[in-house]
């Protein structure tokens, strides 16, 4: 007999989950609470231009790498078009008045930064080994069967990524350096562990690509390929409650009135959005306090530029930039000092475009900042929320202009998103950008297990596992391996 699985969120880790079991035989039904469907993955549109909201690079995507094998397996080719960054620049790191880059493959990394850094050949050598052990030891990176599944070595868990690069080298600038795309997982010092800055560096640094017309793509085939296997994609349909009986979860509560029954249950929303859907003694209270005490990353503000045709030359790498001496700690700052770093990249319309048509600028911000506008309704956030905006979109463009002289005069238009949109349109915790902080202190207690004590209960997306497309894919591949056995599935990717 055909078992139902209702997933609810339609984020990646959802979309993946729901995609591995119907092609697994599953029936498949997703709910979704907003319109559009994909989490991060969404877009918008405006005057014609499309941007970017979550996803903005990926990588490892070139043939026969990690990516480009779940990528397959996902049947997203041809769905979804790639181009690639500058090999030689991928990320540019701006500190200091000086600018580094990243360039794929270790041995041009090593390359690259030692003629900046001419002594520290042997000390970038060892760093970058360490970086790719780390990913070829986790099995599910490097797509090896494994009993019991084992994710990641403890050492790995246990020791900070600053801890780790102080150890590398007693350079102060190139240990900024090594640290200097750090937004990508809002590291914190002393805390964000190794294995977090590890497994994104080596992601990128085999290849990086940004995703042609939007990542909302890859959302937008996932719906395509469920529906073509028999299952389906609910939009505006929001679950405001999970029914359980004495053993096990029956049912999940529409807002519409409507209740739908399932035999297995995965939760692709926040974990705290989970438990306080969950009215069960199934959930101890411990757990329960245990997730909503968690602490969740820091937000941002964002920036979204809509350039003039023909004005400004696309900018084929990404740009990180620090006012300070310092990568670490731009999340704590004062009104005065706001942005202490921000992040440019253009947006890829078109495969080989020569001049941009939109681009994304992003700065952190804390919750705080937007707080007295919470609960307020997209639109309807009053003037006061608007002119803050506008105060510090200006100021973040004036950043901008600083470190990209003649910006201001190819911009056409631009809008803004503050972490309340982030809140709105993902149901992340206080807008957060990676969902829960990682502490290698405290690892036991901040892991999110993919299982819960409702035996047909899972979860699934940022939270489980680690963040980013390939650490959300596989957390979905965990989380799916539950019912399916992770080995089944990874040697289906293999065989693909």
């Amino acid at each position: 007999m055909t078992k139902n699985i209702i997933i609810i969120g339609s984020g990646l880790g959802g979309l993946a989950c729901g995609y591995i079991f119907a092609k697994n035989g599953y029936r498949v039904s997703i709910f979704e609470k907003n319109a559009q469907v994909g989490g991060c993955l969404q877009t918008f549109t405006r005057q014609g231009v499309k941007f970017e909201t979550g996803m903005h690079y990926v990588g490892s995507l070139a043939e026969g790498q990690t990516l480009n094998r779940f990528f397959r397996y996902l049947s997203l080719f041809p769905d979804v078009v790639a181009s690639p960054l500058d090999t030689s620049a991928y990320d540019i790191i701006s500190i200091g008045g000086e600018r580094y880059a990243f360039a794929n493959s270790p041995e041009q990394f090593v390359e690259t930064l030692s003629a900046r850094f001419p002594d520290e050949r042997r000390n970038l050598e060892r760093y970058f080994s360490t970086i790719r052990s780390v990913a070829d030891d986790s099995p599910l990176y490097s797509l090896r069967c494994t009993d019991p599944v084992t994710l990641l070595n403890p050492e790995y868990i246990k020791q900070s990524a600053s801890a780790f690069i102080d150890s590398v080298t007693d350079n102060r600038r190139l240990r900024e350096v090594l640290a200097g795309n750090l937004p990508l997982y809002a590291g914190l010092r002393d805390k964000t562990p190794l294995y977090i800055h590890a497994l994104i560096n080596d992601f990128y640094n085999r290849s990086a690509f940004r995703i042609v017309g939007g990542s909302d793509a890859i959302a937008f085939s996932l719906v395509k390929s469920i529906r073509a296997m028999g299952g389906e994609v609910y939009r505006s349909s929001e679950v405001v409650k999970i029914n359980c009986n004495d053993t096990a979860a029956v049912s999940i509560s529409l807002r519409n009135g409507d209740s739908i029954e399932g035999d297995y249950f995965i939760s692709n929303i926040h974990p705290r959005r989970t438990v306080e859907l969950l009215d069960t003694h199934l959930i101890r209270k411990s757990y329960r306090e245990r997730i909503m005490s968690l602490r969740n990353t820091v937000s941002n503000f964002t920036v979204y530029i809509r350039f003039k045709p023909n004005a400004m030359p696309y900018l084929n790498s990404n740009f990180f930039h620090y006012n300070g001496a310092s990568v670490w700690g731009c999340e704590r700052y004062t009104d005065a000092d706001w942005p202490k770093s921000f992040l440019y990249m253009h947006l890829c319309a078109a495969p080989d475009q020569r001049f941009a048509t939109a681009a994304v600028l992003f700065a952190y911000m804390n919750f705080e900042d937007v707080e007295q506008w919470n609960g307020t309704k997209v639109g309807r956030r009053g003037a006061d929320y608007e002119d803050f905006k506008l105060r510090k979109a200006e100021r973040l463009l004036d950043a901008l202009e600083k470190q990209m002289p003649g910006t201001r005069e190819s911009i056409d238009t631009f809008y803004t998103s503050t972490p309340l949109t982030y809140l709105d349109y993902t149901g992340t915790e206080r807008g957060s950008m990676y969902g829960i902080i990682r502490d290698c202190n405290e690892s036991v207690q901040t892991f999110v297990s993919q299982r819960t004590k409702v035996p047909n209960l899972l979860q699934t997306g940022q939270n489980i596992n680690s963040h980013g497309i390939l650490g959300v894919i596989i957390g979905a591949i965990i989380a799916a391996g539950e019912l399916l056995g992770v080995n089944t599935i990874v040697n289906q990717i293999r065989n693909t």
